[in-house]
């Protein structure tokens, strides 16, 4: 059984944590967030202490590492910008860290992590649930023969409804998240990298606080993708029954099959980093890479190539 700890307990991704910690046999000692609506954890952990304050948080983990209580790992599931102080401060203490994405916000951030893992004896395993979807695994295993026989046509869409306290959230903040293409796009611009390699060229044709979209470019796969937090850019069928997300990835205009296989993948995800078999920093490096570019490119707002959902608006 191995001791966790975990800061960011009362959002929305952070029942995920607690049900892998559960369900792979393992103990929650210590939680700790800014909010204090954290009832969700009676049901997995209802003796873990519980802070609001991360000096509070960080003394009872110092006092418990000299009374000779070892800390395996801790959880992070706080907002995006305080990913990167918080994995050095566990580092810097000696405990593994098993971090949410995106990792960080700038990929210069996981150098100087490689640097605290090297001195601190302990390492970064992240949270990139999609590559263990029975999907893209199988998908993976068809186009890898064939990689560098062709060129694929790929057409990414992902719409997932926000409401109004979005952008009045951290998420809102582009500072803090990163962005929509952050919030909601990395774990596809992961899956991705992780099927067709390195990226070659990065076209942005949009960049608002709701919507994204541009051409991503592989030796060998051209991605057309469209993100969205709008209602509005569901289909009509999805609205009327009243779905509030629609994910949809075409390779060579075939439809993959991805409307499901999500609730277990967290859990998926610490078997294999418990098995020693996580994903580790250098993992992260082409996604966070794309995502940091769509920050800061020019958009191309009349490009040769687009996703249709951009043509429509």
């Amino acid at each position: 059984m191995k001791n966790f700890i975990l800061i960011g307990a009362a959002g929305y991704i952070a029942n995920r944590h607690f049900k892998a910690i559960k369900d792979t046999g393992n103990n929650l000692i210590a939680a700790m967030d800014v909010n204090d609506s954290v009832g969700i954890m009676d049901s997995y952990f209802p003796n873990a202490e519980f802070f609001t304050e991360f000096e509070q948080f960080t003394t009872f983990v110092n006092d418990q590492i000299i009374n000779g209580t070892k800390i395996d790992f801790v959880s992070i599931c706080s907002p995006n910008y305080l990913h990167f102080p918080q994995m050095k401060w566990a580092l810097s203490q000696g405990i593994d860290v098993i971090c949410e994405k995106p990792l960080v916000l700038h990929a210069a951030e996981l150098e100087m992590l490689k640097t605290y893992e090297q001195r601190y004896k302990a390492k970064i395993f992240s949270i990139l649930q999609l590559r263990l979807h029975s999907s893209i695994k199988q998908l993976k295993h068809k186009l890898d023969p064939i990689a560098d026989k062709q060129c694929s046509d790929v057409r990414l869409t992902y719409i997932t409804s926000r409401g109004k306290w979005y952008s009045k959230s951290w998420k809102g903040d582009e500072k803090k998240s990163g962005g929509i293409s952050a919030n909601i796009g990395v774990h596809f611009f992961d899956m991705l990298c992780h099927i067709f390699g390195d990226p070659i060229e990065n076209e942005v044709h949009l960049n608002s606080e709701k919507k994204a979209a541009g051409l991503l470019k592989f030796s060998n796969a051209n991605i057309e993708w469209f993100l969205s937090i709008d209602s509005k850019d569901l289909p009509q069928n999805y609205v009327a029954g009243e779905k509030l997300t629609y994910r949809s990835i075409t390779i060579d205009e075939e439809e993959l099959e991805f409307s499901s296989g999500f609730t277990e993948l967290h859990t998926e995800s610490y078997k294999e980093i418990l098995e020693g078999k996580g994903y580790n920093l250098d993992d992260n490096f082409n996604a966070i890479s794309i995502v940091e570019n769509i920050r800061s490119s020019t958009i191309d707002d009349k490009p040769k190539r687009c996703h249709p959902m951009l043509k429509n608006l």
